[in-house]
């Protein structure tokens, strides 16, 4: 705010502030008094003279009204006084009461009472002898009246001052007549002159209260005037204010800054001598208008608006001039006040910082949008996108082949594979993206290469190098406009990757020096992504081979199911899911799908440990839940290991598994799982069914405990779909609705297991899952009736030979007589150590698939094996023999025994002839046979 001086200042604390005092307040307030009353200043001068104007107008004033209010209240008098003489003389009843008896009596109380309504001091009744019939004093009452009656009297009314009873009085009198006309009575009012002076008293304070508020009132406003003077005028006298304005007058035509005044109505009032130079003004300019100056129309629009103006730009001939205009009144049409300030220079500059800023924004967009994905290409890319065209109008970018390819580069080379192309449409005048260049060495690629540092060509005209390397190519060029170039090795950890070039065609500038160091900078944030995403590219080459490595290359032949499988990898790059499909004995089938979490080498790795454990677990045959629970205890172990060692190894932490065993003589499926979601079984109705399964921890926290596994009856023609968890909880991390999903995308007309795949595909994975994909579709068959043989052994030797006898006819049936001697001798082999070590009951079955299955069981879990025999031993050749004709031998255990099988080849040759098996025998030194009680017979 501003004190009334009329400088500025903070708001004025109170007398009781903590700023200042009461005793500084005060002495603050005392200056300012002090110099507005000052005689020198030209404010306190008028000041004075506005106060001593008003008080003498307030004074003469006062006495003015002072006389008018005694004239005013006596007149007043008078007429009271007369009103109420009228009104009682002309009242009702007053003549009966003057006839009355004692017409005081009467006439007293309503006497009293209109004196009290009228206001005034007496009502007096008298008759025309003189003689008071009424009066304020009742001792008078009866007295003779002393006064001016005798006009009354003789039937006249008068009004005047009269010394009476009550003191110097205003009185009237008004005469009484009777209806003859005479007068019978005078009623006269009376109000004392002291009263009358008391009402005049009484107004007296409010006169003085208006005149000194009428002289406060005047005192303020001239304060005020005086105070706004002040502060236009800065408290200086008339000798002063004339020096100062010498000296402002002075000022402004010396500063070098314009200086315009502009009336309301467009005309010029004032330009100082620097505005004149800057906008050429002509002598006599002040007083004309604007618009006949000559100036640029902008400039002029500017000048004449009624809008304020801030460092805006205009164009004086060839002069940039910054204008400022404000306005001198708020009200009204103001004048203008502007001024003009060269920025010719200071332009050029502001465009430099601009260029400067515009760069900065884009190193920090290319922080943001180069290096978005780990893909070498789309990197390269994306440095060509950001700079174009924001930098240059065409970028292009080389990489060594080894670098497209996650290899490390071997050293600087000037064959470059050109991976980027941004701002030329149709027909490209360059070398299109993904040709080979051999850059010449004269090319300012190939001396940025070996010298490892960016190339300037602000002329490719002048450039003799660059033209060497396509002349015909380089004339087109030139004749579409390129004509500068500036070429910027990639280079990363010391090594360059390939390069970088900037063009520029006839719309922009030629490249200049300060353009090289943007160029590098920028370069060398796009190499450093190139890097990252060529290392990963190695990593990911690496994992994806031993992925593929690992993973089944192709379904192994058998005829239990129809397999068809799909693995997909996730976004993130290779995982650890893998899928098995493993042939036992008795042509059952093994389904295995498998998870490892995570991504990458680590995981890749684990899961062919796993899927290799598996596969060796396999081959003993041994019930699904015990197979997951051995892998438990490897997986354990290993974890053991390698927490006992250095702490480097990342363990097999979150690996879950599913195995499950088909059988197509019976249609049994045996399933267990460590952790995995269970399969989905697809009825050859299209019914779609999720099993209830015993739930196991994962592998590796089974912690010893026995895992359990459910048993399933398959119809033929049913759909087995195996997968892992990334298929389902993949759409939106949310189990429930994966399965629902699945179950949708399962059911339906009856597919083929490819096309169920397929139709899963399309259903449920999106185009970048999140999680690695597999999945397993497995159509059932069942076997043949017709090529399944078996009988029922009694346990006597003499049984073997009608067994081996039904065997041979079996064979014949079959078309397989060719093979009837290793298969009876198998046969004969197998049965006779049921017999000789084994328990009731024995059975004997053969199966004719891709092999011929001989298998015989018995109630016993004692398992054979081979041994070497010494020379002297009778027997215990058997098994020697066995596994000689046999493509396969083994031992399976069941639940009420245990199962030794062998496969022979249908087309025969796997074993010795008839006329070797002497001579085979007799040349093993030391034959392998069987040991103790364990079984190994011989046939007799």
């Amino acid at each position: 705010m501003r004190d009334f001086l009329g400088r500025n200042r903070r708001s004025a604390p109170t007398p009781s502030g903590s700023d200042h005092p009461p005793g500084r307040w005060s002495a603050r307030l005392l200056r300012r008094l002090r110099s507005l009353l000052s005689v020198r200043s030209l404010a306190g001068q008028v000041f004075l003279l506005q106060l001593g104007v008003v008080v003498l107008v307030v004074a003469a004033a006062l006495v003015a009204l002072v006389v008018q209010a005694r004239r005013d209240s006596m007149q007043d008098a008078r007429h009271r006084t007369l009103t109420a003489a009228q009104t009682y003389a002309n009242s009702p009843g007053l003549l009966a009461a003057l006839e009355s008896p004692d017409p005081s009596a009467s006439l007293q109380p309503s006497a009293e009472a209109v004196r009290r309504a009228a206001g005034v001091d007496a009502i007096i009744v008298y008759r025309p002898d003189g003689i008071t019939l009424t009066h304020s004093d009742p001792k008078q009452i009866g007295k003779h009246v002393i006064g001016p009656y005798a006009e009354a009297a003789a039937g006249k009314t008068f009004t005047r001052t009269f010394q009476g009873a009550l003191g110097l009085s205003v009185i009237s009198a008004v005469p009484v007549e009777d209806t003859g006309g005479s007068v019978v009575a005078i009623v006269s009012s009376v109000v004392t002159v002291g009263n009358v002076q008391n009402k005049v008293n009484q107004q007296l304070p409010v006169l003085f209260g208006v005149a000194a508020g009428s002289l406060v009132l005047a005192a303020g406003g001239s304060a005020l005037v005086s105070r706004r003077l002040q502060r236009q005028t800065h408290g200086l006298g008339p000798a002063e204010m004339t020096r100062m304005y010498e000296h402002h007058d002075a000022v402004l035509h010396a500063v070098r800054e314009g200086v315009l005044i502009v009336g309301g109505d467009g005309r010029l009032l004032l330009a100082n001598d620097e505005a004149r130079r800057l906008l050429d003004l002509p002598e006599d300019a002040e007083h004309r208008r604007v618009g006949a100056l000559g100036l640029n129309a902008d400039l002029t629009e500017m000048l004449t608006s009624d809008r304020p103006a801030t460092d805006e730009v205009h164009l004086a001939a060839d002069r940039l001039l910054a204008v400022n205009k404000r306005f001198t009144a708020a009200q009204g049409p103001p004048s203008r006040v502007v001024t003009l300030r060269d920025t010719t220079e200071l332009q050029a500059l502001s465009g430099r910082a601009e260029t400067a800023r515009r760069r900065l924004q884009l190193l920090y967009d290319a922080g943001v949008r180069i290096g978005t994905t780990l893909d070498v290409r789309r990197t390269a890319e994306e440095l060509a996108e950001v700079a174009v065209p924001r930098f240059a109008d065409v970028v292009t970018v080389e990489l060594l082949d080894p670098v497209l390819h996650g290899e490390e580069p071997s050293g600087a080379s000037t064959e470059m594979r050109r991976t980027a192309l941004v701002g030329l449409e149709g027909d490209h005048l360059l070398y299109p993206a993904g040709e080979l260049i051999r850059f010449v060495p004269a090319h300012p690629a190939a001396a940025g290469a070996a010298d490892g540092r960016a190339v300037l060509v602000e002329d490719l005209s002048a450039s003799e190098g660059w033209q060497a390397q396509d002349p015909e190519r380089a004339r087109r060029v030139l004749e579409h406009g390129i004509h500068s170039l500036i070429v910027v090795p990639l280079r990363a950890r010391g090594v360059v990757l390939g390069a970088a070039h900037y063009w520029r065609t006839e719309a922009s500038p030629p490249f200049e020096e300060e353009d090289v160091s943007f160029a590098e900078e920028l370069a060398a944030r796009a190499a450093v992504c190139i890097d990252n995403a060529r290392r990963y590219t190695r990593e990911h080459t690496m994992a994806v081979t031993l992925q593929r490595s690992l993973l089944p290359s192709r379904v192994p032949e058998q005829t239990a199911l129809e397999v068809a499988y799909r693995y997909l990898p996730a976004r993130a790059g290779v995982g650890g899911d893998w899928f098995d499909v493993i042939p036992l004995s008795g042509a059952r089938v093994a389904l295995v799908v498998g998870d490892v979490v995570g991504h990458g080498l680590h995981a890749a790795a684990t899961m062919g440990r796993l899927r290799t454990a598996v596969h060796n677990f396999s081959v003993l045959d041994i019930p699904p839940e015990e197979l997951l629970g051995r892998v438990d205890e490897l997986v354990a172990q290993i974890d053991n290991d390698e927490d006992a060692g250095n702490g480097e190894g990342q363990g097999i932490t979150g690996a879950t598994c599913l195995y499950a065993v088909y059988d197509p003589a019976s249609g049994q499926l045996a399933v267990a799982t460590a952790g995995h979601p269970g399969p989905a079984v697809v009825h050859p109705g299209g019914a779609v069914d999720f099993p209830q399964l015993p739930i196991s921890p994962p592998l590796g926290l089974g912690a010893g405990v026995p895992g359990e596994s459910a048993e399933l009856t398959v119809p033929e023609g049913s759909r087995l779909v195996l997968y892992s968890d990334g298929l389902i909880e993949d759409r939106n991390r949310d189990l429930d609705v994966g399965l629902a999903a699945l179950r949708t995308a399962l059911s339906g007309p009856d597919l083929s297991p490819e096309a169920t795949c397929a139709a899963v595909v399309d259903a449920m994975i999106p185009e970048r899952p999140r999680d690695d994909i597999a999945l397993l579709v497995a159509r059932t068959r069942r076997l043949d009736p017709a090529l399944v043989a078996d009988w029922q052994v009694p346990r006597d030797p003499a049984a073997v030979a009608p067994v081996r006898a039904a065997c041979a006819r079996r064979l014949r049936e079959w078309g397989l007589g060719h093979i009837d001697f290793a298969a009876e001798l198998v046969l004969s082999e197998l049965i006779t150590n049921a017999i000789h070590y084994g328990t009731e009951p024995i059975t004997v079955r053969l199966v004719r698939d891709r092999a011929l299955i001989c298998e015989v069981s018995d109630g016993s879990s004692t398992s054979p094996r081979l041994r070497r025999a010494k020379v002297t031993d009778e027997g215990g050749r058997g098994l020697f023999l066995v596994a000689r004709f046999a493509e396969r031998w083994g031992t399976r255990y069941t639940a009420t025994g245990k199962v030794i099988w062998a496969e022979l080849s249908l087309h025969g040759g796997a074993g010795p002839s008839v006329e070797g098996l002497a001579e085979l025998l007799l040349a093993e030194e030391e034959p392998l046979s069987g040991e103790g009680r364990e079984q190994d017979g011989t046939a007799g």
